[in-house]
């Protein structure tokens, strides 16, 4: 770590150990930064007779990043840009794609680090903030095991077997569920870290969780697998809709589950975005979104909890992102609490439909809604790079309308 307490320029040493860093190296990397790593590339070479050979090389380059992508599916980072430092077999200016991997040193260079990627940066340096819940949620027939982390959700197995109708005198349909059972048993046995992960919660409608709980129980007996029966206490029955990943809405919106993960991240975001939405109901003065509202409701240093997602974080424009980083700054002085919601997790994409940032306020003040007219006089001070905002009133009871209706889905 070197970076100028002048000015906030320097370069910093990571090395990512699990799917969670990759993603907090996404967040940290942005358009202009120089990184550097080794990488493989294929190098072509001309003999005198005008022949020409390729092969594979390991080399260690320096590129200005141009673009950031990260794979959610097969959980990569890739960076295009081009080549900065001088090598012999690669030329200066050249494009080149970087993939970090696993346990693979990298530096990053920038010309400011600010204070959330400080934030960032010793969020992730936490011993502490490794998968604290796992979530299985299953209809007879289909199952997906996810591991909820403070910053994703990572679907680790998608389970999927046909379930025959029940005949008479065919044993077909019972086989079938039994081997269903077993898949689901066999992926959370390898996918599920019970020293890490601090509960379980196990949801489907109907008894199929329960039926599957009971299958686990005397399977683990009889096998004496002792991951099971020294962790039994951490599985948490829950109601779900389905067995599809989508159905972790319902299962993190039941007040007595988040009771059992009232010391996690992931608990704390979903709790205070609840209030948020429940207080859009019953006390709309006190609960604001859009960057125009808070920012005005801080000025008055109304704000008493701020919920803004990572995207925000993640443009390309600079003085955009200036405009966020600053507005938690800010909050943070004022003895406010700020809460970044990952946009990999439900919770960020549902704050995310009321335009990534939101606020609940000290006390009501009922005379920001003058602020509609200034929102639409200037509909792209405070919007994304890909995104034209038009702030007309159609668009925001359209959102709205979305929000109470995701509200209704989630039982609030």
């Amino acid at each position: 770590k070197n970076i100028s307490a002048k000015d906030g320029s320097g370069s910093i040493m990571l090395r990512p150990e699990t799917p969670e860093d990759l993603w907090h190296s996404y967040n940290l990397l942005q358009k202009g930064d120089l990184v550097r790593c080794t990488t493989v590339r294929k190098v072509v070479k001309e003999s005198n007779t005008g022949s020409t050979t390729s092969s594979k090389k390991r080399l260690m380059l320096t590129i200005q990043v141009k673009k950031v992508d990260f794979d959610p599916d097969v959980l990569e980072v890739r960076l295009s840009g081009t080549v900065q430092s001088e090598n012999e077999l690669v030329r200066m200016g050249a494009h080149h794609t970087l993939t970090l991997e696993l346990n693979q040193n990298f530096s990053v260079e920038k010309e400011c680090w600010d204070q959330i990627y400080l934030d960032l940066l010793e969020e992730a340096a936490n011993p502490d903030r490794q998968a604290e819940v796992a979530a299985v949620v299953m209809h007879m027939g289909l199952c997906h095991v996810c591991l909820v982390t403070g910053a994703l959700t990572i679907t680790k197995a998608r389970i999927e077997v046909n379930i025959p109708k029940k005949r008479t005198g065919s044993s077909q349909n019972s086989k079938a569920i039994t081997k269903f059972f077993e898949a689901v048993y066999q992926a959370i046995l390898r996918h599920v870290d019970f020293s890490k992960v601090k509960v379980v919660l196990l949801g489907s409608p109907g008894y199929v969780k329960d039926d599957f709980f009971q299958y686990m129980q005397q399977e683990a007996v009889r096998r004496d697998d002792r991951k099971f029966i020294e962790n039994k206490a951490k599985f948490v029955l829950v109601k779900a809709s389905n067995g599809h990943k989508y159905a972790l809405e319902e299962v993190f919106s039941d007040a007595a589950i988040m009771s059992r993960m009232n010391d996690t991240k992931v608990a704390r975001e979903v709790e205070v975005l609840n209030k948020f939405m429940r207080m859009m109901d019953v006390d709309p003065d006190r609960a604001y979104y859009g960057f125009a509202h808070v920012k005005k409701a801080q000025e008055q240093q109304a704000v008493d909890s701020l919920l803004v997602t990572d995207e925000l974080f993640r443009s390309s424009n600079v003085k955009t992102r200036r405009e966020y980083v600053d507005l938690v700054e800010d909050v943070r002085a004022t003895g406010g609490k700020v809460y970044v919601f990952s946009s990999m997790h439900i919770s960020g994409q549902q704050l995310q439909q009321v335009s990534g940032v939101a606020a609940i306020l000290r006390y009501p003040l009922p005379d920001l809604d003058e602020l509609e007219e200034l929102a639409e006089e200037a509909p792209d001070a405070y919007g994304t790079d890909d995104e034209e905002e038009e702030d007309s009133e159609e668009e925001n009871d359209a959102t709205l309308t979305k929000v109470r209706e995701d509200m209704e889905l989630m039982n609030f």
